[in-house]
Parts: C-alpha cells; sequence; structure tokens
C-alpha cells in the first residue's frame, strides 16, 4: 500500500508531499513525517530569501549537507571525505590549513595518535607525514574496514541502530509541528 506525508508552511505556501511505501514501525513514520516537516520548513525557509545571491548560495549549502547525509548513512568513506573537502574549500579553507588544523587538535589537545589519524583522514587529508601505519585503529582510509586494533563501536558513522534516540535533542514526540512551537507550518498528514 501506498502511503503519502503532506506538509506545508502557511508563511509561503510550500507544499511537499513524500509517497512511498513506508516501514509499519510507528518511529519510522514518525521521523517521514518530521523529515517532511523539516524539508517543507527548509525549503520555504530559503525561497523566501530576498537576495538572490544568499539564496543561490543556501541552496548549494543544503544540497552539500544532504549530500554527505546520505554518503553517510550509505558509509561510503571516499564520497564523505570528498564532500568535507569540497565543502571546506567552497570556504575558502585550502588543503594546507586543513592538515594545520589536524596537527594543531593534536598537539594542543592531547588527541592521541588514533583520534589524530582518523581525523585527518576524516578531512580527506593524507595520512600521517611520517607514513606510518601508528593509529589505525578506526576505518582504514581504502577499504572503510576496521584494522586490527579497531576498539568496538570506533570509527564514523556509528553500526546502524547505535545512533540518537528519539528522544535526544530535537527527537521527541511532540516536536514536530507542535501547535505551540511558533512555527508557522502545519504537522504533516499522513494521505
Amino acid at each position: 500500500m501506498t502511503d503519502q506525508y503532506v506538509a506545508s508552511d502557511k508563511r509561503t505556501g510550500v507544499e511537499v508531499s513524500v509517497t512511498g511505501e513506508f516501514p509499519p514501525h510507528p518511529d519510522d513514520r514518525m521521523r517521514i513525517a518530521r523529515m517532511t516537516t523539516l524539508f517543507t520548513r527548509l525549503m520555504s525557509t530559503l525561497l523566501a530569501t530576498e537576495n538572490e545571491s544568499e539564496r543561490r548560495a543556501g541552496f548549494r549549502a543544503v544540497e552539500t549537507q544532504l549530500e554527505l547525509a546520505d554518503a553517510l548513512i550509505r558509509r561510503d568513506t571516499d564520497d564523505v571525505r570528498r564532500l568535507v573537502r569540497q565543502t571546506m574549500e567552497s570556504m575558502g579553507v585550502t588543503q594546507d590549513q586543513l592538515q594545520d588544523l589536524a596537527r594543531q587538535l593534536h598537539d594542543l589537545s592531547g588527541l592521541d595518535d588514533a583520534t589524530a589519524d582518523q581525523l585527518t583522514r576524516a578531512l580527506g587529508l593524507d595520512a600521517p607525514e611520517d607514513g606510518s601505519e601508528e593509529g589505525r585503529d578506526v576505518l582504514d582510509a581504502e577499504t572503510g574496514d576496521a584494522g586490527p586494533d579497531a576498539k568496538p563501536g570506533g570509527g564514523w558513522p556509528p553500526p546502524p541502530g547505535s545512533g540518537p534516540s528519539s528522544e535526544g535533542p530535537g527527537g521527541g514526540e511532540g516536536d514536530s509541528g507542535s501547535a505551540d512551537s511558533g512555527r508557522s507550518e502545519e504537522p504533516p498528514t499522513l494521505v
């Protein structure tokens, strides 16, 4: 059976519908409704931005973040690195600055070598300058597999089902378009 959620924003008249075969679990359905509402609000905010260059920059930023979220969910580490690097470059951050940031974080914050290496790889940078494999107790940069010294639960993204609970920040049952939230969109409806 095909389901449909529809969310609309009174301020701009934007309406978004999501149609498909949705999982029957109530939490899944609540998340689909919430994402529909959030996407509607986001699209409405972007369309209401009067300055054309700001609006276009907003669209590009949202597109990149959605691509990044998709890559994280698919666990495509190469795509994640590419998108992070692309985002940093679009903000004017050079490869050298990213490497310097990784070194400073390591030196100043007392990060262990494994965490510093993971950060370096997450930013899409090369392995440590000395070429060592030290600290490779997280996902292998080439294969995406955990090394022999991997810590249980280490690495990003977290294993399926280990993410924030629905009770976490912004994730409670009553946070999707409640009447007292001051937001202009209506809660999505199941059609």
